[in-house]
């Protein structure tokens, strides 16, 4: 089978890179950050990486004919921690610029065979919808069959991380029938998948497909696996601040961190402080999970950054997660190279895409597409 070959824009540390792994073979990458992008140059070599807008990229600094455009675009106008401002505002926008050069390659007989965006789940709800169903029309409009899919990272690694992937595939490629179903499937299409694509235009929902790979086997990863063995991160919190950590959770949260003391097993919790609506007044809570970690963010304040609780003969210690910690649960292999500085770190990981994630997606859909030799036919 010949090298599949793509371009990755908004590409940060190359987690779309690494997830498509052997027999693909990156023709241009892209990103704005210089310090994401630094990473990117120290992990995969800088020869194909171009840091800077992407408003400013043209289609002669991409060579070839790729298989593959992957863009995991920013997210921050999108997120329900965001402004609101959705493919409208500032971050988030740099798709539309992103769009016009796949425009420009399709005029110049260069069309992308495939391209998959990521996102947050938020892109289905921004402005009612709206949103969403602007980038079904503009992919629509540029001759693709397509449809979205939600993954979550838990399928794969031990982190809540629920992300929106919307699949895209040249009108003139066949579509092999295994990966795609009839109807939505509860575990891709959650409900408010199938209530924005039911809202869209004909002429787009006729192009739409529910892609459904298998679903994927459990994952062996535990969350106590993650943590590393020698401690190259954050130091262990003093017990007066494990004490305020453990007066901060709700009897709920506390009566968990009580039935794992008693049971004397050494376990591992993840915790996030949350504000929360308390008799009509917001209180800060911090909650912990002993199966999975929460959804791994960008560092803008402490309360997003992760907290580790260990739990060993009778004893609470906390301490702050390390980020070879998050880049493992982002699927990461202990070989990646990190950023020196913490907060980069986190910035990397908290803002990329689930290795596996991609992986499971290439292996399941993106290749049997760009792989099928026989004809079919696509029901509209």
């Amino acid at each position: 089978m010949s090298e599949r070959t793509f371009y990755e824009f908004f590409a940060g540390g190359g987690m779309a890179r690494a997830g498509l792994g052997q027999g693909w073979r990156c023709l241009f990458a892209n990103d704005f950050d210089p310090k994401k992008a630094a990473s990117y140059a120290e992990n995969w070599g800088g020869d194909v990486l171009h840091v800077g807008d992407v408003a400013n990229v043209a289609t002669n600094q991409l060579p070839g004919h790729a298989d593959l455009i992957w863009a995991s675009f920013p997210c921050q106008d999108l997120s329900l921690a965001g402004n609101g401002a959705g493919l409208g505002g500032a971050r988030s926008g740099t798709f539309w610029p992103f769009w016009n050069l796949v425009k420009s390659l399709r005029d110049e007989k260069r069309k992308p065979r495939t391209i998959v965006l990521e996102n947050v789940c938020g892109l289905l709800t921004s402005h009612g919808g709206a949103d969403f169903a602007a980038l079904c029309n503009a992919i629509g409009d540029a001759g693709y069959w397509f449809g979205a899919l939600v993954i979550d990272a838990q399928h794969f690694v031990p982190q809540s991380r629920p992300r929106l992937f919307l699949v895209a595939v040249d009108q003139s490629m066949n579509i092999p029938g295994h990966v795609i179903s009839p109807y939505a499937v509860d575990m891709w299409h959650p409900h408010r998948l199938r209530t924005v694509q039911a809202t869209l235009p004909e002429r787009l929902r006729s192009r739409w497909l529910w892609f459904a790979p298998p679903v994927p086997k459990p994952s062996a990863t535990r969350l106590i696996d993650i943590i590393e063995d020698e401690q190259t991160g954050p130091c262990w919190a003093s017990e007066a601040d494990t004490a305020r950590l453990l007066g901060m959770m709700s009897p709920v949260n506390r009566a968990k961190i009580d039935l794992v003391m008693a049971n004397r097993h050494r376990s591992v919790g993840a915790v996030y402080k949350r504000t929360r609506m308390e008799a009509g007044r917001k209180m800060q809570r911090a909650e912990v999970r002993f199966d999975l970690a929460g959804c791994l963010r960008t560092p803008g304040g402490g309360s997003s950054r992760q907290i580790i609780m260990m739990i060993e003969n009778g004893r609470v210690r906390s301490r702050l997660m390390s980020a070879r910690e998050t880049a493992r649960l982002m699927g990461l292999p202990d070989r990646y190279k990190l950023p020196e500085r913490y907060n980069d770190a986190y910035h990397l990981t908290g803002d990329g895409v689930a290795v596996p994630a991609v992986r499971y997606l290439a292996e399941n859909i993106l290749l049997p597409v760009l792989n099928l030799r026989e004809p079919h036919i696509v029901a509209a």
